[in-house]
C-alpha cells in the first residue's frame, strides 16, 4: 500500500476536502491513473471537485516528491504513489496496464564503468514491457 494519506497527514499537508480526495484516489497498490481518471474518480465522491483542482493537486505532490510521474511511449502521463519504495514498472504494450515490480538486485551496479561515460548515475528508471495476461490471449 502507498500510504498516501497517512505521508500526507504526517508532513502537516493541509488536506481540503479536495486534497483529500485526490489522496484517497491514489492511494493504494499498483496505482497508476492518469490526471482525468483521477478527476473522474474524485467526482464520483465529491462531485464539485473541479479539473483544474485535481491538477494543481497532483503538481503539488509531485513537487513535493509524494507521487511520481510516469511517462511511458508517449501515453498519458500516470501518476505513483509508490514513491517512498524503490521500484521498477510492468507496462502492457497493449492495454497500457503497469504494475509495480522489485526485482532482486540493483541496476546501479548493472552498469560497467566502460559505458558510465563518466556520469555519475544517481537514478535508474526501468520498463519492463510485454503483454498483460488478458492481453496474450
Amino acid at each position: 500500500m502507498s500510504d498516501l494519506l497517512g505521508r500526507l497527514r504526517e508532513r502537516g499537508w493541509r488536506l481540503t476536502a479536495q486534497r483529500r480526495v485526490v489522496a484517497e484516489v491514489l492511494d493504494g497498490d499498483h496505482i497508476h491513473l492518469t490526471a482525468d481518471e483521477v478527476h473522474a474518480r474524485a467526482a464520483e465522491r465529491l462531485p464539485e471537485i473541479s479539473r483544474a483542482t485535481v491538477y494543481n493537486t497532483l503538481r503539488e505532490l509531485v513537487h513535493r516528491g509524494e507521487v511520481v510521474e510516469v511517462s511511458t511511449d508517449g501515453r498519458a502521463k500516470r501518476y505513483d504513489p509508490n514513491a517512498r519504495s524503490p521500484h521498477h514498472h510492468l507496462l502492457c504494450a497493449r492495454c497500457g496496464l503497469i504494475r509495480d515490480v522489485h526485482p532482486t538486485g540493483d541496476p546501479l551496479s548493472d552498469l560497467p564503468p566502460s559505458q558510465s561515460f563518466g556520469f555519475t548515475v544517481s537514478e535508474v528508471e526501468v520498463t519492463y514491457r510485454g503483454f498483460c495476461p488478458d492481453c496474450a490471449i
